[in-house]
């Protein structure tokens, strides 16, 4: 399932009727495609403002936009009406998925520091040129490890999962998903090292 947000739309707190909005929850709850789409393009709007105002990006707010209506088709069970209004209930999803992203961003910038081995105290003047290098050092390491480091390492940091989700995801043992996750960044650590060292070494 896919949703696109019409650019430039100007994003209001939408103040249809409230009877308008109890029918839609309750057809929502009835898995009413029809009625989902209408929310969609009723409360889009507003989603994709608080996601671009939160991070800065309008790529990462509409893939937010997207995970929150997905969000809430899949967990449409969870509405009740009596516990508050279904705009409100789309706020809540939108601020957990925004978390989420701000979460998940936060460990993409780990893992390229870890990696690395460069703590931000020790980054030189001319930080833009090392910061290039790091990034090209650092697809090239990870291009070095085996699909299944790989993929183990970007659930972790990419999509933010725990060591016992990506076992749950994958069917590893929880013991050989950390393994691989531990040495897997010891190799791009390593990698990216001796890419760093080449240039000084010539």
């Amino acid at each position: 399932m896919s949703f696109r947000t019409s650019p430039g739309t100007t994003a209001v707190a939408p103040e249809g009727d409230a009877q308008l909005d109890e029918e839609l929850g309750r057809r929502l709850r009835e898995a009413d495609e029809i009625a989902f789409a209408a929310i969609y393009r009723k409360w889009s709007p507003l989603v994709h403002t608080m996601a671009t105002r939160s991070l800065g990006d309008s790529w990462e707010a509409e893939d937010v936009t997207q995970q929150v209506f997905i969000g809430a088709w899949r967990g449409r069970a969870g509405f009740h009406q009596e516990r508050g209004p279904l705009g409100a209930w789309l706020v809540g999803i939108t601020r957990r998925k925004i978390v989420d992203a701000l979460a998940a961003r936060t460990r993409r910038l780990t893992l390229a520091k870890a990696a690395a081995g460069i703590a931000e105290t020790t980054q030189p003047a001319s930080g833009a040129p090392e910061a290039v290098l790091d990034r090209v050092l650092l697809v090239h390491a990870l291009s070095s490890l085996s699909p299944e480091q790989r993929e183990i390492l970007c659930m972790a940091f990419f999509e933010d999962l725990t060591h016992t989700q990506i076992a749950q995801r994958t069917g590893l043992p929880l013991g050989t998903v950390k393994s691989h996750c531990r040495r897997g960044l010891q190799k791009l650590r390593t990698g990216i090292e001796q890419g760093r060292g080449r240039p000084e070494a010539a």
